[in-house]
């Protein structure tokens, strides 16, 4: 892509952008440019520019508003200890957008384009990326996302389309430490069934999962379990993370994909296990299993993986009428969580090619 810039007039001052790294929390505080690129059937993808950060204007019948047709992406750039800016699997990201975008009738924004996009706004807002000198795992957080912006009142794909990418930095997930996260099993809602958007990042998804994530708040718990809809006793994910179920024999179970998201930390997951010599399974895994392996002694440790939190241990898990315990160990749950976030933040050799220098 040709990529204009037009740097922002009044950045952020040294000293306020000191004290957001210092603590930026998730999702607050916006670097001080944005990413724009848009799309119609006639001239394609046209006029890439990376702006000052500010609102954006659409009109009220634009067709994102009436029918939710966009997808995002959500990934971190990392700043190593010698200052270099790196993206961890970025084409990674790009290839799942694809796919969303394929689902959700929505252009497709190529790789390398993709890449190219965050990369560009990364080095633009480098000094927003915190470092980790003090040994914690700051970063900045990037969503890319694509929506429908014709103005439009009509039931059909959208003939002009917007993707962005902004920039957002973040501190680490767990404030004193990881600690286990309670869940709550929700039997009245489900997040997707076979055919529909489970696997595709839209914002849709997240929405279904709101109301039952209320539930969860409600009766005491950090996060929702959703089983499938068709026969709702096989676990399918969190509200927005996947799930990994270890065994005594050092095996390792994760819920097999295709109605729900394939995450890019839990894909990390499965190879960076079997290199350390663990056989891990994708199926599917009963609600059942979860209870009776827990009270057996038979699954040692749960734990679930996102973006956000990258790698986070289970807890107790409460659901109408019961609870199963907390599993016994954290160890394996631990090891993998810092060699994956070791690699992310360059204190581990980075064997596996995932990733990409920016700077």
């Amino acid at each position: 892509m040709q990529i204009t810039t037009t740097l922002s007039a009044h950045p952020t001052d040294d000293a306020r952008l000191a004290e957001i790294l210092s603590n930026p929390g998730f999702g607050t505080h916006f670097s001080d440019h944005m990413f724009t690129v848009e799309w119609t059937p006639e001239k394609g993808w046209y006029d890439a520019r990376i702006t000052p950060y500010g609102p954006i204007t659409l009109d009220p019948a634009a067709a994102v508003l009436h029918y939710a047709q966009e997808t995002f992406e959500g990934m971190k750039a990392y700043r190593h200890a010698d200052d270099s800016l790196w993206l961890f699997r970025p084409e990674a990201n790009a290839e799942r957008m694809k796919r969303s975008s394929h689902r959700l009738a929505l252009p497709v924004l190529e790789v390398p384009d993709f890449v190219e996009a965050v990369a560009e706004l990364v080095k633009v807002d480098a000094r927003w990326v915190p470092g980790n000198a003090d040994g914690g795992e700051k970063s900045l957080y990037l969503r890319p996302f694509m929506f429908a912006s014709e103005k439009f009142l009509g039931v059909r794909p959208a003939q002009h389309v917007t993707f962005m990418v902004i920039a957002s930095p973040a501190g680490a997930y767990f404030k004193g430490g990881v600690k286990p996260v309670t869940l709550w099993l929700t039997e009245e809602y489900t997040r997707a069934g076979r055919g529909g958007m489970g696997a595709a990042k839209t914002g849709g998804n997240y929405a279904s999962s709101l109301v039952a994530q209320q539930e969860a708040y409600a009766q005491g718990c950090d996060q929702v379990v959703f089983l499938d809809a068709q026969e709702g006793k096989y676990v399918e994910e969190l509200g927005g993370m996947n799930m990994y179920f270890v065994y005594d024999d050092g095996s390792i179970v994760t819920p097999e994909t295709g109605t729900i998201l394939e995450g890019i930390t839990r894909a990390s997951i499965i190879e960076l296990a079997g290199k350390m010599g663990h056989q891990v399974t994708e199926r599917r895994f009963g609600i059942d299993e979860w209870r009776e392996g827990v009270t057996s002694g038979r699954i040692t440790e749960i734990f679930a993986c996102g973006t956000a939190a990258v790698v986070t241990p289970v807890g107790s898990l409460k659901y109408d009428g019961g609870e199963v315990p907390a599993p016994a160990g954290q160890d394996l749950t631990m090891r993998i969580r810092e060699a994956l976030v070791g690699v992310q933040l360059g204190r581990n050799e980075d064997t596996f090619g995932w990733m990409h220098q920016v700077s």
